[in-house]
């Protein structure tokens, strides 16, 4: 074995006391990194424990790599972090989840690109993140050509820092599951995923967990309800004394970011456009009655049947009439593009604010296609999972403000669309039938908002006729439906 000596050498410099520790092993010298170095009077040194044994072991040199924050598209320059997947020191595999971010369009889940250790975050939550800055430093053992930098690292002994086994076979798994793994310290790779492709369900976390612990995750605790207590008949309640309110509030600022900033991109270019204004009601008593007959019918089947695929198929049948509705035109306002797709957008109130995805080529798909992909874009748009396709490409738009309440509206044109229409709530009011009688009728009003650069009242006027008629007369869409 080879002896070890141990030197202490000490100087003064000028008052400031100096200790340079070092250790020779048979022939070979090997004198310890800065971090071994104290300068007293200079704290930016870190300097180990005095009464720590020197170590012998070999040390190992790891290699850093700043993961940085790719392209996303759209020409967005800057994200928010939403949710962090992964913290210092987790182990990830190539295509595990590292975060998900939101820009002023879309969530993006992002993945990594490396097998390693987690060794920096360079973003709290909420925090914004920039397009080419590094999201994460991942320590890993091999690294292939990238753009990615390398961070040089001080050795560390391989007694001080134990890695995990690392799988480089890719997993699949949803954001939620891989939360539920990370929140009970269970590795993604040791779990056999009984999904499509071997994806890894809640179940099967929920089973690997039973399995190495005995234990089943409780339900959510429920809120018991307590009565108040019964109060005596002759029992005097005392006046309160009042006091005069204290006001302790105080004024908060913070950034616009998301979809904020995204609308006050837009409505700032919505003001160039000139609007005109038309609105009408719609006698909605047909089609009430249809959808109560198909509701059932489209429960069987697993979807949740609205009156909105209705408004949006009626919306489409008009549009195949009156194309300059579903139009665009360039910045000058020199160019109108005819769109072929019937791309619908549903204006969406949601807890990161106002976002419109749209339903693709509606011109093609029949009333129950429709309200299976409002379906999906109202369960995603809920928990700000929509993707940058579906909030992109929209022609054309409805707004249902009349789902929160409300009769008229002023809607605002979405660039560069040229038309846009806000529904409100049905209400049962009183109107007169041909025989002059007084029946109960389902009432909506709709108003309608058109660019009038290109679009004048007549056309604006013809077009809400024809999507009245097919609302008003259900039976009336067979007869244009392909």
């Amino acid at each position: 074995m080879a002896a070890v000596r141990v030197l202490r050498t000490w100087s003064q410099n000028a008052g400031r006391l100096i200790c340079v520790r070092y250790f020779q092993t048979c022939t070979n010298v090997h004198v310890l990194k800065p971090k071994y170095v104290c300068f007293f009077g200079y704290p930016s040194f870190k300097y180990s424990h005095p009464h720590q044994l020197l170590k012998t072991t070999a040390a190992l040199q790891g290699q850093i790599v700043q993961f940085k924050l790719s392209d996303i598209g759209e020409g967005i320059r800057e994200v928010t972090i939403k949710e962090w997947y992964v913290k210092e020191g987790d182990t990830v595999s190539q295509f595990d989840s590292i975060c998900e971010v939101q820009s002023d369009k879309a969530s993006v889940t992002i993945t990594s690109r490396y097998d390693g250790v987690i060794k920096k975050l360079y973003y709290n939550l909420d925090d914004i993140a920039y397009v080419g800055k590094p999201l994460v430093d991942i320590e890993t053992e091999a690294l292939k050509d990238s753009e990615e930098d390398v961070v040089e690292t001080p050795a560390v002994s391989h007694d001080e820092h134990t890695h995990q086994e690392i799988k480089g076979q890719k997993t699949l798994a949803t954001p939620a599951v891989r939360r539920l793994a990370m929140e009970n310290n269970i590795k993604l790779s040791e779990v056999v995923g009984s999904g499509k492709d071997g994806r890894i369900l809640k179940e099967d976390i929920l089973n690997y967990l039973e399995k190495q612990t005995g234990a089943i995750l409780p339900p959510s605790p429920k809120a018991e309800i307590v009565p108040p207590a019964p109060q005596p008949k002759d029992r005097t309640i005392p006046t309160p004394v009042s006091k005069p309110p204290v006001f302790t509030g105080k004024d908060k600022t913070e950034p616009i970011k998301g979809f904020h900033k995204a609308m006050v991109k837009t409505m700032s270019a919505a003001l160039k456009i000139p609007h005109f204004g038309y609105c009408d009601e719609v006698d909605l008593t047909e089609l009430v009655k249809l959808r109560k007959e198909l509701k059932s019918i489209a429960s069987a089947r697993g979807i949740k049947l609205t009156f909105m695929p209705f408004f949006l198929k009626a919306a489409s049948l008009g549009l195949l009439q009156f194309p300059i509705l579903n139009a665009s035109v360039d910045e000058n306002c020199q160019n109108i593009t005819y769109k072929a797709s019937h791309n619908i957008g549903i204006a969406m109130d949601t807890e990161q604010g106002l976002i419109v995805p749209n339903v693709k080529n509606v011109q093609i798909c029949s009333i129950f296609e429709i309200a299976t992909e409002l379906n999906r874009l109202q369960k995603l748009g809920s928990v700000g999972q929509l993707s940058t396709t579906d909030l992109t490409g929209g022609t054309f738009t409805l707004s249902n403000i009349g789902s929160i309440g409300g009769t008229y509206a002023k809607p605002v044109i979405l660039p560069p669309e040229v038309a846009i229409g806000a529904l409100g709530s049905i209400k049962a009011l009183p109107r007169f039938n041909q025989e002059g009688e007084v029946y109960k009728a389902q009432i909506m009003n709709v108003s309608w908002s058109a660019d009038h650069r290109i679009i004048d009242g007549a056309t604006m006027s013809r077009f809400s006729n024809l999507w009245k008629s097919y609302l008003e007369n259900p039976a009336y869409m067979l007869l244009d439906l392909k």
